[in-house]
């Protein structure tokens, strides 16, 4: 009996001793948050005051530039420490401090009005590979996906594709494309450079998948006739895998160097037509035109094959006039990229010769 109460008294001492912990580290807890909170918000001041300062003295330059107070040369200087400033504390730690900018509609449709960015770097690095990884696994199946369902075609289905397994793969698109909007505004939000054009692109994907799937995919008689959209659409599908698996291969190792260069921030993605170097792009940037001509082609068959009467449903000319604005863009953007660069390498070949005139 005695030991009985002695194994009480104990159990019941340890939870005391147990409440009591829970209630010190409760008060350690709530002191250290106090003390991170009152560091984070002067630190936070900071982060703003320097930002201030930055846009501030930026002004001031080309004020005095446009007003002839100030050597050219030493303009294009202090644009570059300021710059330099500036990437500092923009892909540093101190970047969580800096004030978040406004998720889109996009975002607050689907996760609601939470703040979404980061606020260590390491956790937006994490989310950065994610993306990566994410593009990696998506462009192989887009490959592989549309192909398997050509090859069934000419083998089991006779040259006629079911509609089940057309509509499984746009069901797929609509995930793969929903899934890569939200990872890149999420990524916009953490302070990395996407162009806007690339996750409009996106929306329209969206939208194009969303709509094929009420597409009713018809059968016998004239099979082949009445699915050539479909068929084309699945070939420059994998042409999109074949264009995603180089950018993926070849631009994420420039895109590392240009980094450790400090010409990129460490939050930039491979996008679109992202950097290159010559060699790679006269591979790369044949691929993206010719894409972007059948994605037009494939858009104007559609709505020729609407009006023509063979299949005049509103799905197919929706798909097509989408298709048409986004083959537009995506050229447009690949030749603005492509000026941009031009522009680029004249002006490191400019100075480049100043500096061997200056050494002569």
């Amino acid at each position: 009996m005695e030991k009985v109460e002695e194994s009480m008294n104990k159990v019941e001492e340890e939870v005391e001793r147990v409440v009591e912990q829970a209630r010190e580290l409760q008060e350690s807890g709530a002191a250290l948050i106090s003390i991170i909170s009152k560091d984070e918000q002067s630190i936070r001041l900071k982060a703003n005051s320097l930002e201030s300062s930055i846009r501030r003295l930026r002004s001031s330059i080309t004020s005095l530039l446009s007003q002839k107070l100030l050597d050219p040369k030493l303009a294009e200087k202090l644009e570059e420490d300021l710059q330099t400033a500036r990437c500092i504390i923009t892909n540093g730690d101190a970047a969580s401090f800096l004030p978040a900018k406004a998720h889109g509609k996009f975002l607050r449709m689907f996760l609601g009005p939470i703040n979404v960015r980061a606020a260590r770097k390491e956790v937006q690095l994490k989310v950065k590979e994610e993306y990566n990884s994410y593009r990696d696994r998506t462009a192989f199946l887009f490959l592989i996906f549309p192909l398997i369902l050509l090859i069934l075609r000419s083998w089991i289905w006779e040259g006629c594709l079911p509609a089940f397994p057309v509509q499984l793969y746009e069901a797929w698109l609509l995930f793969l494309y929903t899934g890569l909007a939200l990872r890149e505004n999420i990524l916009q939000a953490n302070g990395s450079d996407i162009r806007p054009w690339w996750i409009y692109h996106h929306y329209c994907a969206m939208a194009t998948a969303l709509v094929s799937l009420t597409w009713e995919i018809k059968g016998q008689p004239n099979c082949s006739q009445k699915q050539r959209g479909v068929e084309l659409f699945l070939q420059w599908a994998m042409m999109q895998g074949v264009a995603m698996l180089l950018q993926n291969r070849y631009q994420r190792q420039r895109l590392y160097t240009r980094i450790a260069l400090g010409k990129a921030k460490r939050m930039d993605v491979v996008w679109g037509e992202t950097s290159g170097v010559d060699g790679q792009l006269w591979i790369l940037y044949p691929i993206l035109f010719l894409m972007q001509g059948f994605e037009a082609y494939v858009g104007l068959l559609l709505l020729k094959t609407a009006f023509v009467g063979v299949v005049s449903e509103w799905q197919i000319i929706f798909c097509g006039i989408i298709l048409v604005l986004m083959a537009v863009g995506n050229f447009v953007n690949t030749v603005q990229t492509l000026m941009a660069k031009s522009r680029f390498k004249a002006k490191m070949k400019s100075s480049k010769s100043k500096q061997e005139l200056k050494l002569s």
